[in-house]
C-alpha cells in the first residue's frame, strides 16, 4: 500500500551519489576487428574519459588506463579525441598537454605530435590508413590558425592537408587518398547558420567549394566511392541526405521532415554512415530520434531503443554502432546486425529500474512566437502518492546553447527530482534544433525575448492544464540556459526561483570574454557589436538588478573559460544588493559543466535542498539549506 506524503519530501533510492555514478558520458565507439571499443567518461577519476573494449567473450576491459584522459579542447568543445585502427591501435588526445598519442592495449602510450606550444588536437579519425585530426595552434592573435593534418606513425613531420577557414571539421578522405573533404565555415556564421562543403585534389592542390553558402548548413561528408559524396544538407530547411558525384548535380536521398544532422558543438559526431553494398544508416530528428536504414529497397525503421541524443558510431560490413539514450533515460551503446535486424546491448548506464525512471509526455502549446514544444516528466515513485488536491511543484529545464536539443528521455537527475514528486518540463523553446531552421531561426536576434517567453508559456500551460502548482514553479539552466533563467526571473512573474549554472548575466561581458568558437555567436542571437549595444544592455538581466525578486541559487566552474566567474559573482553582488535571498558555490577544478562526482553531488544536494527551503517541503537525507 503506498503511503502518503507530499510532494518534493517523497523517500528515494535515488541518491546524489547514484545519480553521479550513474550518469558516464559516452564519447564515440569504433569496431576494432571482432571487437567494440568505446569512450566513457570516469565520474568517480575526476570526470576522465577512459576507453574500453568488449571482447567477443562478452568480457570488458579498459583500453586507456588512469591517468589517461582522452579530451580535446578544439574549437573550445573538443569532441574527436580518440580513434582506432583497424588492427586494435588506440591514438588519442590527451587533455594534459594536447597531444596526439598512440597505445597498444597493454603497452606504454608513443606521443605522434611534438611537445611545446599552445597546440591542441581533436576530431581524430583512422581512414584508409591515415591518421586525419584538426590541429589548433595558438598564439598571440584572438584566433588562433587551424588546419585538417595528418599525423604520421613514425612520429616524422605532420602533413597539412587543408587550411583557408577559421573553423574546420568532418575531414574525410577519399578511398583512393587523392581527395579530402571537409566542412569550413568563418565569423561570424555558427556551423548550424552557414558553412561550405569544400573538396581538394591533394595531387593538384586545387580547392572548391562543392555547396553551402547563406543559409546552407551542409555537414558530415562521406565518400560513397572514390569520386562521390554522401552528405547532409538543408536548402529546404530540414537537414536531410544528399549524393553528388564531382562532377555532377545533388541528388536527394529519401527527403523526410525530420532532420539529419544537428549542431556542430564538437567534433566528431555522427549522424550517419553507409555500408560498402549502398545502405545507409541515419538517424531522423522530430523532437526524438529514430534510426533508419535507407536502402535500394526501401526505407526500414531499425528496431534500437534510442529515442534522444544519438548517433552512428561506426558501419563495418553488415554491422552497425548506435548510440544514445532509450525512453527509460538508459544511455547506452547498442550493435546492430543490418543483415537480420538483431540488435545486442554493447553497454548501458546504471539504472534504478524502470519503475523509477518518469515517461516523458509530449507537450506543445501556442506561445506569443508560435507553437513551443517540451517533454514534461510527471511525479513518478511506485511506494507514494501525494494527498488528494495537492498540485505537485516542477522544475522547468532550459537546455544549453542556446543551439541544442533535448529529446523524450529523462536522464539520472531528472528521476532524481521526479522520484521525490518534484515534476521536470523539459523545454525545446525557439531557437533549439531538432524541429527544422524556421524553428531554430525563431531566435535569430531575439536571444531573451523568444526563449523566455517560450519557457514561460510552457509552464504556464502546464499550470493551466492543472498538472503543476502555478505557485512552486522553478525555472533550472546552465550556461545560455542559465541565460534565459536569469532573464525569465527578471523579466515574468511566473517563476517563484531559479538555479543558474555557469550563467550569462551580461552579455556584453560575454561576447568581450568568450573563447574564439563563440566570439560571434551573439552576432545573430542579439546583433552586432557596437551597433546593437543599446539592445545588449536592455536585454541583459545584470542591467536591471532591481528586476531581481525570487530566491536564486548560482553555481559556478572556477575554471570557466566560457563564462567566466566573474559574472556569477556579479550576479551574486547584485543579489545582495537588492537584498534578494541566494546562495553562491564556486567549484575549484570544473569548467564548464560539471563532471566530477564530488560536484555532481554536491550541486545535486544544493539543488534540492534549495527547492526544500524555497517551497516549503522536507528533503529526506539532504543536508538543510540556508539562504544568505
Amino acid at each position: 500500500m503506498p503511503q502518503t506524503l507530499p510532494y518534493g519530501s517523497w523517500p528515494s533510492p535515488l541518491t546524489p551519489e547514484a545519480v553521479a555514478q550513474s550518469s558516464p558520458r559516452l564519447d564515440g565507439a569504433r569496431i576494432v576487428g571482432d571487437e567494440v571499443w568505446w569512450g566513457e567518461s570516469v565520474p568517480s577519476e575526476g570526470g576522465r574519459v577512459t576507453v574500453k573494449r568488449r571482447r567477443p567473450d562478452g568480457s570488458i576491459e579498459t583500453v586507456l588506463p588512469a591517468p589517461g584522459n582522452a579530451r580535446s579542447s578544439v574549437h573550445e568543445y573538443g569532441g574527436g579525441a580518440w580513434t582506432a585502427s583497424d588492427d586494435g591501435h588506440l591514438f588519442y588526445v590527451e587533455k594534459s598537454d594536447q597531444r596526439v598519442y598512440s597505445l597498444t592495449p597493454g603497452g606504454a602510450p608513443r606521443a605522434l605530435t611534438p611537445e611545446g606550444g599552445d597546440v591542441r588536437h581533436g576530431g581524430l579519425s583512422w581512414q584508409h590508413g591515415s591518421l586525419v585530426a584538426v590541429r589548433e595552434t595558438h598564439g598571440a592573435q584572438r584566433v588562433p590558425e587551424r588546419a585538417i593534418v595528418r599525423i604520421p606513425l613514425d612520429g616524422s613531420d605532420t602533413e597539412v592537408l587543408a587550411t583557408g577557414s577559421v573553423f574546420l571539421a568532418h575531414p574525410a578522405l577519399s578511398p583512393d587518398g587523392r581527395h579530402l573533404a571537409w566542412i569550413a565555415w568563418d565569423h561570424p556564421d555558427m556551423p548550424w547558420d552557414a558553412t561550405v562543403l569544400r573538396v581538394a585534389d591533394l595531387a593538384t592542390g586545387d580547392v572548391r567549394d562543392v555547396t553551402g553558402g547563406d543559409r546552407r548548413a551542409p555537414l558530415q561528408p562521406v565518400w560513397v566511392g572514390d569520386d562521390e559524396l554522401l552528405y547532409a544538407d538543408d536548402p529546404e530547411g530540414r537537414w536531410n541526405l544528399f549524393r553528388r558525384s564531382l562532377d555532377g548535380d545533388p541528388q536527394p536521398v529519401a527527403p523526410a521532415d525530420a532532420d539529419t544532422g544537428g549542431p556542430v558543438w564538437v567534433l566528431g559526431t555522427r549522424w550517419f554512415s553507409a555500408t560498402d553494398d549502398g545502405r545507409i544508416i541515419a538517424v531522423r530528428t522530430d523532437g526524438g530520434d529514430e534510426i533508419v536504414e535507407i536502402a535500394p529497397s526501401g526505407i526500414r525503421l531499425l528496431d534500437v531503443p534510442v529515442v534522444a541524443g544519438a548517433s552512428v558510431d561506426d558501419v563495418r560490413g553488415s554491422r552497425a554502432l548506435v548510440s544514445g539514450s532509450d525512453a527509460a533515460g538508459l544511455s547506452g551503446l547498442w550493435s546492430i546486425d543490418l543483415d537480420t535486424g538483431a540488435v545486442a546491448q554493447v553497454t548501458v548506464a546504471d539504472h534504478p529500474g524502470v519503475e523509477w525512471m518518469p515517461v516523458a509526455r509530449a507537450l506543445t502549446t501556442e506561445g506569443p512566437h508560435g507553437p513551443v514544444h517540451a517533454f514534461a516528466y510527471p511525479p513518478t515513485n511506485p511506494d507514494v502518492v501525494a494527498p488528494d488536491g495537492e498540485r505537485p511543484p516542477y522544475v522547468v529545464l532550459v537546455h544549453g546553447g542556446p543551439t541544442s536539443h533535448v529529446g523524450p528521455a529523462p536522464s539520472a537527475k531528472t528521476a532524481f527530482f521526479t522520484s521525490r514528486g518534484i515534476g521536470v518540463l523539459d523545454v525545446n523553446y525557439g531557437g533549439s534544433t531538432g524541429y527544422g531552421r524556421a524553428y531554430r531561426e525563431r531566435l535569430r536576434g531575439q536571444w531573451g525575448v523568444v526563449d523566455v517567453d517560450d519557457v514561460a508559456a510552457a509552464a504556464s500551460a502546464l499550470a493551466s492544464a492543472g498538472l503543476a502548482d502555478p505557485e512552486r514553479l522553478a525555472i533550472a539552466g546552465g550556461s545560455a540556459g542559465g541565460w534565459t533563467v536569469l532573464a525569465a526571473v527578471t523579466n515574468t512573474d511566473v517563476f517563484s526561483a531559479g538555479i543558474s549554472r555557469y550563467g550569462v548575466g551580461d552579455a556584453r561581458a560575454l561576447a568581450e570574454d568568450t573563447h574564439d568558437f563563440e566570439a560571434r555567436y551573439l552576432d545573430g542571437l542579439i546583433g552586432p557589436l557596437p551597433e546593437a549595444e543599446a539592445v545588449y544592455l536592455d536585454r541583459s538581466p545584470l542591467s536591471h538588478p532591481e528586476r531581481f525578486r525570487v530566491p536564486l541559487l548560482i553555481l559556478q566552474g572556477a575554471e570557466d573559460r566560457v563564462v567566466p566567474p566573474s559574472q556569477a559573482e556579479a550576479i551574486r553582488d547584485a543579489l545582495a544588493a537588492h537584498g534578494v535571498a541566494h546562495s553562491y558555490v564556486l567549484y575549484e577544478g570544473e569548467g564548464h559543466g560539471f563532471r566530477r562526482a564530488e560536484t555532481v553531488v554536491d550541486s545535486l544536494q544544493r539543488e534540492l535542498g534549495f527547492l526544500g527551503a524555497v517551497f516549503g517541503f522536507e528533503t529526506p537525507g539532504i543536508p538543510a539549506f540556508a539562504l544568505d
